[in-house]
């Protein structure tokens, strides 16, 4: 099978799931097959939003990010479901133990997709073989569809899986470039986004094809250093290794507490969700990200656990921000009842440079000059422990909460534990 490797090149597959909330709740539950599906937050109020939804209910006009009250409108017979994330968890473990069994490189990039090189994997089979074959195993034995995208780099595969979906396998090479990508406008291009596609058009690039071929000094006045990396993925150009050990670009950042002791004293959780806030603004600044919806758990002596977010109308990145946020949502949907854990997550990550809003520039300023200083107290912090260096805000909380502080960036792929938000 060697003849169909490439003797100097790479072979890279993009598995994407296919609405793979909406899937895990069919394989879950025949009975929702084919008909229109969506999974949203706050179910119970008009205001939810779509998270993802069947291919079935995208027929109607129903879309991520969608409220649930339009959604609705558009698709009276829609099925709403709060996600279950014990079993999106499980089926991400489940497909990637599927995808290792071909190769050891390995990266995933969220819950439900990854990267794969395969170029030393010619014994399995020729590269759309390959593809075939892990596409029907995770059909049959998780009853889930993916796409494929097949390519020589990561870009191009990311690319290829996008263009056929559910069930698709697509080859995607450098010399189909020019008819394939080229065409399509700049939006369409994975890691620009409407924003950057508006800046583009102020200097007439209007598709992948303009991109291409365009003033480098430009670009880089334009997007920066950003703006000479999308030329080069324009034309088809991409570097990166397939990374087992990359720190993945996951939709969300979070961090969760459980309490010493279950308690009721507002004041005492107010300080709680402080501190959370603090170490997730951290985390964002560190990964240079905004988010612009805020969720938090709440988990009751009971056990029982709430999760509520909220999309806000501009991004967010600022400790006072994540707090104001969290809070807001904590008064409207804590029952008063003792809690036992605590947690904030932001989602839908965006880069700096892409985020909507404009900072002004006295802002940015002033936050570019706090952020080295953030970074340092922050690697020593996770270096020699959360104790080494201490705000007066953080001594305090100290002396009241003893709880053990932890990230669930990575939730959706870690194993569960009393510490982890479900």
């Amino acid at each position: 099978m060697k003849e169909f490797y490439p003797k100097n090149g790479r072979v890279i597959l993009h598995v994407d799931m296919n609405s793979f909330y909406a899937s895990v709740e069919m394989a879950y539950d025949p009975s929702l097959k084919g008909k229109p599906l969506a999974i949203a937050g706050n179910v119970e109020e008009r205001r939810g939003i779509i998270i993802t939804c069947s291919y079935e209910a995208r027929k109607f006009g129903v879309k991520t990010t969608m409220p649930l009250w339009e959604a609705k409108k558009l698709c009276p017979g829609l099925i709403v479901m709060k996600p279950s994330f014990d079993r999106y968890r499980a089926a991400s473990l489940g497909m990637f133990d599927i995808l290792r069994q071909y190769t050891d490189l390995v990266e995933p990039v969220s819950i439900d997709e990854g990267y794969m090189d395969i170029t030393d994997s010619y014994h399995f089979g020729s590269p759309i073989e390959i593809a075939q074959t892990i596409q029907k195993r995770i059909l049959e034995q998780l009853d889930l569809p993916c796409s494929i995208g097949i390519a020589p780099n990561k870009f191009l595969a990311k690319m290829a899986s996008d263009m056929k979906k559910p069930m698709g396998i697509t080859v995607l090479r450098k010399r189909d470039i020019q008819k394939v990508l080229w065409p399509l406008p700049t939006y369409e291009m994975h890691g620009v986004g409407r924003k950057t596609s508006e800046k583009l058009l102020t200097i007439g690039v209007k598709t992948v094809g303009d991109l291409a071929s365009a003033n480098e000094i430009q670009l880089k006045g334009l997007l920066g250093i950003n703006g000479v990396r999308l030329k080069e993925r324009a034309n088809g150009n991409d570097q990166r290794h397939v990374d087992p050990d990359a720190v993945s670009d996951f939709k969300s950042i979070g961090n969760s507490t459980t309490l010493p002791k279950d308690t009721t004293n507002q004041k005492e959780l107010f300080r709680v969700l402080d501190h959370l806030s603090e170490t997730v603004s951290v985390r964002m600044k560190r990964k240079k990200v905004v988010a612009t919806t805020i969720g938090i758990t709440i988990r009751y002596k009971d056990r029982k656990t709430v999760t509520r977010s909220k999309k806000l109308s501009n991004p967010f990145f600022k400790r006072e921000e994540i707090f104001a946020a969290a809070k807001r949502l904590f008064l409207k949907h804590w029952t008063g009842d003792p809690v036992r854990l605590l947690g904030i997550t932001s989602t839908d990550l965006t880069e700096h440079d892409h985020a909507v809003k404009q900072l002004d520039l006295f802002s940015f300023e002033k936050e570019a000059k706090i952020e080295p200083l953030i970074q340092t107290l922050s690697m020593l912090k996770e270096k020699y422990g959360k104790n080494i260096i201490e705000q007066a805000s953080e001594k305090e909380i100290q002396k009241n909460q003893a709880g053990t502080f932890t990230s669930f960036n990575r939730d959706f792929l870690q194993r569960k534990g009393d510490d982890v938000i479900e």
